[in-house]
């Protein structure tokens, strides 16, 4: 993700990005870093209010279980929430799909957080070990869910 957003912040900012390495200033603009900053908001908004999320009441009334169970599951990393800019969570329907929910407890052990957006962005982001692919779009194409725990493990310690 931060390859991603020095890449926006490159090309929102390139006459500014040109100054800096003239004078090798190791250090971001604060224009830069306000784009950055606008950048990560804009996206979380989206990425909050994008079809496949639900509510926790939608995503307990999908599998069968309480809100609450939902609840506690996020807390312990076993399912994915990210918090809502209102209030509660919003889950990534696509998880309770029956081999990637089987993957994300284990993904929150490997890369050592419960954090709903270090774990959407692990496996919404490529990765150069998987062909630039993301982790999703590997699994759905075969890859098992022990590789994708193994490159967790590896970006996580």
């Amino acid at each position: 993700m931060q390859a991603n957003s020095l890449t926006l912040l490159s090309a929102l900012h390139k006459s500014d990005a040109n100054e800096i390495s003239t004078f090798t200033n190791p250090y971001a603009t604060e224009a830069q870093s306000s784009a950055v900053i606008s950048s990560g908001v804009e996206f979380r908004k989206n990425r909050i209010s994008a079809p496949d999320m639900l509510t926790t009441d939608e995503a307990a009334d999908l599998i069968g279980v309480s809100r609450v169970t939902i609840n506690s599951w996020i807390k312990q990393g076993r399912c994915i929430g990210v918090s809502n800019l209102r209030r509660g969570f919003k889950l990534p329907k696509w998880q309770f799909e029956p081999k990637l929910f089987e993957l994300i407890q284990g993904l929150s052990r490997a890369l050592g957080t419960k954090d709903g957006w270090a774990l959407l962005s692990f496996l919404e982001n490529s990765h150069e070990a998987l062909n630039r692919r993301t982790p999703l779009v590997a699994m759905s194409q075969g890859e098992t869910i022990e590789r994708i725990l193994n490159l967790a493990l590896s970006e996580g310690h």
